[in-house]
Formats: C-alpha cells, structure tokens, sequence
C-alpha cells in the first residue's frame, strides 16, 4: 500500500498528489512513468512522474480528472492508500547538452512531466526556454516551479485569460522565427494528443527535430499485452517500453487516435454507473 502523503487542488479537475514510494523514487528519472491501481478492484492506469525526492522517498503527480478511475482517484484525501503503485516504468528522456537553445512545451496537465525534463536539461548546461499553456488561467499550474526550471519561461492562455490569448503553437512560431531555425536544435512537447500534433506539424516546417511524450492504452506496462502499440517511422512500437518518448516527426497520429477512443463508449458506461444515484447504473437519470 502506498500512502499518500500530501494532496493539493490546482482546480476542480487538475489535482496533485505526494506518495510515499521510496524504491520509486530511489531509481526514477525524468521522463519515466508509474502505473497505479486504486484497489483489489480497480484499473490499472497510467501516470507520467512529475517530479521526485530521492531523500524523502516520494513521488509526486499531477492528473486531470477526464474518466472513472481519476475521478476516484481525484477523490482520495492525504492519509489514504493506493493499492498498486509500479515503476518507474518506460526509457528516460534523453539529456545531453546542446548547441543552442532547447524549448519545452508544456500543455495542460502535459506542464507536470515537462517539469522534470527541463529541470534536467538546464542542470546538463543548456539553455531552455520554457512554453507552457492552457484553455484558462485557472488551469495553470506550476508556473513558479517551470520558470525555476528553465531559463526563461513564456505562457499563454486559449482564452486570453492570464498573460496573452493563443495556442502554445503561436508562442514556439515566435521563438522560431525570433531565434532562427537553425539555432533551435530541439523542441520537447508533452500535451493533449491535438496539441504535440500542432507542435510537431509546425517544427516539421522548420525541420527541428521534436520528441513526444505519448500516452497510449495501457495495461500491463511492460511490453508484453501489446496495448499500447504505436506506430512510429512505420515500424511498430510499445509505448511503454520504447517509449513513452518518441521522434514526434515520425508517430502515426492519426493511428494513435483511433487506437485512444476505441474503448471510448465503456469508459462514458463506466463514469456514468460511477456517478449513478440510484444504484441501477442508470447515470442519474431516474
């Protein structure tokens, strides 16, 4: 059982937990991900590690409540126990330092594993520049923490509503065209699956190599259910083996897609018995 130590509400559906997982934490790194179960009974899901304290022992992420299972999940309080806690899981993200500046975009909840990964390029001696975004402003979160992480930090809201109105994409096409193409070795984008499309659509043009953070279907997280298989390059891929990052130039997204929603009706089933009030599974409508 895993314990969880500290829980923080960044909205009414981003929030963020501390747990207490030394032998996590003890062997973690930047980029890499657990799989939690919530009990005897519960699924299995993935979360990307959002940061780490070796000393401690603890893990920390960060989640949006999008089905069942987070919305449980959402639900616990500092004191609880989780019942499965696995990792870390997946390759770590590759750092080395580069011939100019590197840029990490962060969308949405995808702002929690840039963290880490930009904290760990800037500690290898590059310079980073930071690009995190969300719909609102009350979606935001960790700024503090990202411009601690990077060299400088630029952030954008859909709506206008905190700093400036438009899409992570506006931002980096500024920072392209300010910096020069050539100068920007890489570009790292972790987000809603539409968003590092957009990233990588973009860097294509410029030809700046982009690596992705994918999070696929997942069952068992080590190779071996072929659930998270992607197509990347034309090969055939494990996301949680192989990845989760990868060469974003190269996935299938529109494959990656297909592959997301397929189990779509059961999960709008399984939230809808969750939030029934009459115990028939009925959704709530009686």
């Amino acid at each position: 059982m895993f314990k969880i130590l500290e829980k923080q509400v960044f909205s009414p559906i981003i929030k963020q937990f501390v747990i207490e997982a030394p032998k996590v934490a003890k062997s973690c790194k930047a980029g890499q991900f657990v799989i939690l179960r919530i009990h005897e009974e519960g699924e299995r899901i993935p979360l990307t590690i959002a940061d780490y304290d070796r000393e401690k022992g603890t893990i920390t992420i960060v989640f949006q409540e999008v089905g069942k299972t987070t919305t449980q999940l959402g639900q616990m309080e500092a004191g609880d126990y989780i019942k499965d806690f696995v990792g870390p899981l997946g390759e770590p993200s590759h750092i080395e330092k580069f011939d100019g500046p590197v840029v990490v975009v962060g969308g949405g909840v995808g702002i929690a594993p840039v963290h880490p990964i930009a904290r760990d390029l800037k500690a290898a001696g590059n310079h980073v520049i930071g690009i995190i975004g969300a719909r609102s402003g009350d979606l935001l979160f960790w700024e503090d923490k990202m411009r601690e992480a990077c060299s400088e930090l630029l952030v954008t809201t859909d709506d206008g509503s905190y700093v400036r109105k438009g899409f992570v994409t506006d931002v980096l096409k500024e920072v392209i065209e300010e910096r020069g193409k050539d100068n920007i070795p890489m570009v790292l984008a972790i987000g809603p699956q539409p968003m590092m499309r957009a990233v990588c659509n973009l860097t294509k043009e410029y030809g700046i190599k982009t690596i992705v953070s994918l999070n696929a279907l997942m069952v068992d997280g080590t190779g071996m259910c072929g659930c998270c298989r992607v197509s990347v390059g034309g090969a055939t891929k494990f996301v949680c083996v192989d990845g989760p990052e990868f060469d974003g130039h190269e996935v299938d997204w529109l494959e990656l897609g297909r592959r997301g929603a397929y189990f779509r009706p059961e999960e709008q089933r399984a939230m809808e018995h969750h939030q029934c009030k009459c115990g028939s599974g009925c959704g709530g409508a009686k």
